[in-house]
Formats: structure tokens, C-alpha cells, sequence
């Protein structure tokens, strides 16, 4: 998938997703999980997991993240 391409991450079935915190949460229940699943990466908040799921295209999710590093952000 081009980095040019603006198409939003699409709709998949989340049913299978192997969710995951980072090893830096304190455990206060104020994190975020991720998934990669169906060629998306999801995200949700860990205290409300049958909440809304946000999905990026991997192009999307690392631009975060390499933004999150230049701002200081650790992740894992």
C-alpha cells in the first residue's frame, strides 16, 4: 500500500484480534491496546474493550509513532 494512498483503514472482523499493551503501562488502567489484524492496526482503550476500536492503515500508525518518539513518547 503507497504512503500517497488516503483510503481510511478498512472495516474488518476483530473477533480474532490478538490485543496487546505496552510493557511500559503501569497497570492503572489508563492505557491503550493494539492489534494488528486483517491488515489494519486497531486500537482501543483498555478499560472499555467493548467500546469503539479505532483502525489505521500501517503507513498511518507508524507516522504516529515516529511522532510520539520525536515528542518524547516511549512504546513498545
Amino acid at each position: 500500500m503507497s504512503t500517497n494512498d488516503r483510503r481510511p483503514a478498512r472495516e474488518v472482523d476483530m473477533s480474532g484480534a490478538c490485543w496487546r499493551k505496552s510493557s511500559h503501562s503501569s497497570g492503572n488502567g489508563a492505557c491503550v491496546e493494539v492489534a494488528a489484524v486483517g491488515g489494519v492496526v486497531a486500537v482501543r482503550d483498555s478499560k472499555e474493550r467493548s467500546g469503539p476500536v479505532l483502525r489505521f492503515r500501517p503507513d498511518e500508525w507508524a507516522s504516529f509513532l515516529g511522532g510520539a518518539a520525536e515528542e518524547g513518547v516511549t512504546h513498545s
